[in-house]
């Protein structure tokens, strides 16, 4: 199995990156049914109630858990009114996953926040109660007008000042480098990175335009899409390259270099002529990297999306302790009709929930489109709606499915797509914001979350003018929208100025 580096997977400078960022290793799995074997809710949980004695999502070794003996690192997240859930969200799963106490504290009136994409997330407990407390890292999310809200509260300020002066690790991403700590004094002589659109707002001096920069005790990240590099590389300076690594691996941040980002077949339109309207439906155990991501994601591309739980509770508790308030019960969704239904991780609850049954077999029948990821594909697979079609999964059930595609992220078949999961929730999001709504929109979305796009027709372009000069060296001539271009500058300049069109 071909092996590759995490800094290849990231795209940053090797020396801005620590070190297990820089190593090498090889993929390996983790158990789906352990990720949600002790995932059921409380009958009456207390809004106020800490989350962060919930076990972390088990890796395949038992490597990245700190020993009992090993004092645990304690994590503070903050959190308001339009914070960025996808930034959030992936911290929180990242970190509790590396053995962190993660305590989400929002700096409103109230535990309930509702994120930058519409996603309602409850905190662990007020930022009033983490004063006296002392904390290894303190990793504010970005989002707007998210890092505002962190920006005018003093207990957060003064919280984190206090914190930055005895020398330990803080961190930022996003719009809060600029919008948060910048008015606070705490990048004073610290190279930094942000959201590109408040990269002006940074002392230019210290501007760094990297996906991630560690400077000192800080830590800096530019956005959603960059926010997997900045956890683990949170990761590692709190446990470790070898944590790290564990961690790299049950995320699947290091497929390997031959595995596409997607694979089509059957190829059909997915275009609608109106705003499209999706599902997702949610259960206690369900992913909260991929809930979050899906839907902040789509909505970026202004789908109208429903997240509904199938539980007696619109409250669900994610598989790694993350609080998801959903917008409708299952019984209430039920009423309408979606274009699109999408299954994240959570699998047996799902499976047991015979509306969604239903409604699964409705959204094949009619012909409509609908998908799942991780280990959820398994329960389209028992419901007998991939029959005759190909499609991926979580390794660690990709063998349960019949002829399953394991050389891609992602896989579409006509109507159906279906995503290995975690890391490359974000390739299945956009694969699917690309069909509904066309390149340029998946495009503009990925721009938005800083996160790297492949641009097909710049590979074609760079061929063709390739082939062109090779040509032109032999003397031929080549003829285009009527111009004949009797030298290689002059189709060279031809074909940047169609580049720039594009």
């Amino acid at each position: 199995m071909m092996m590759m580096s995490l800094w290849q997977i990231f795209s940053v400078p090797a020396t801005k990156t620590p070190a297990a960022i820089s190593a090498t290793f090889h993929f390996s799995s983790f158990s789906i049914g352990a990720a949600t074997q002790n995932c059921t809710t409380p009958k009456k949980p207390a809004l106020k109630q800490r989350t962060n004695n919930i076990s972390p999502t088990p890796l395949l070794t038992s490597t990245a858990s700190p020993s009992s003996s090993v004092p645990q690192k304690k994590v503070l997240v903050p959190i308001g009114f339009g914070t960025e859930e996808m930034e959030a969200v992936i911290m929180i799963d990242v970190l509790r996953r590396a053995g962190a106490d993660v305590t989400v504290a929002s700096v409103e009136e109230q535990l309930e926040v509702e994120a930058s994409g519409g996603t309602r997330l409850v905190a662990d407990e007020f930022i009033s109660a983490c004063s006296d407390e002392t904390f290894d890292l303190i990793a504010l999310p970005g989002g707007m007008p998210g890092s505002t809200r962190l920006r005018d509260s003093p207990i957060l300020q003064n919280i984190t000042k206090k914190h930055a002066e005895a020398k330990r690790l803080y961190a930022a991403i996003c719009a809060a480098p600029a919008v948060t700590l910048l008015p606070w004094g705490l990048l004073r002589r610290k190279q930094t990175t942000c959201h590109p659109a408040f990269m002006d707002k940074l002392p230019t001096f210290w501007a760094v335009k990297s996906n991630l920069q560690v400077s000192g005790e800080l830590t800096t990240s530019r956005g959603p899409g960059t926010t997997f590099q900045f956890s683990v590389s949170l990761v590692e300076q709190l446990f470790g390259e070898s944590v790290a690594k564990e961690i790299c691996d049950s995320m699947l941040l290091n497929l390997d270099d031959d595995i596409s980002r997607k694979e089509e077949f059957d190829e059909v339109s997915w275009s609608l002529g109106h705003v499209p309207q999706v599902l997702i439906p949610v259960a206690s155990g369900s992913q909260e990297i991929e809930v979050v991501t899906i839907v902040d994601i789509l909505r970026r591309a202004k789908a109208n999306v429903i997240v509904a739980s199938v539980e007696k509770s619109w409250q669900i508790l994610a598989s790694n302790g993350t609080k998801i308030i959903a917008d409708k019960m299952i019984s209430d969704a039920a009423d309408s009709v979606y274009d699109l239904i999408i299954l994240p991780l959570g699998a047996e609850r799902l499976h047991k929930s015979r509306i969604l049954k239903k409604l699964l077999k409705e959204q094949h029948s009619a012909g409509r489109i609908f998908g799942a990821i991780c280990s959820s594909p398994a329960i389209l697979h028992r419901q007998g709606l991939l029959k005759d079609k190909r499609a991926t999964a979580h390794p660690s059930v990709a063998s349960t499915l019949h002829d399953p595609v394991n050389s891609a992220r992602v896989v579409i078949y006509g109507k159906l797509i279906t995503g290995k999961g975690l890391s490359t929730a974000t390739d299945f999001t956009l694969a699917i914001v690309s069909k509904l709504f066309g390149q340029a929109r998946a495009r503009s979305v990925a721009e938005g979350l800083v996160f790297e796009y492949p641009r097909l027709y710049l590979v074609l372009m760079f061929m063709f003018v390739v082939a062109c000069c090779l040509a032109f060296s032999a003397g031929a001539k080549i003829r285009t929208n009527n111009c004949k271009y009797g030298t290689a500058d002059s189709a060279l300049s031809g074909i940047t100025v169609m580049l720039f069109l594009r």
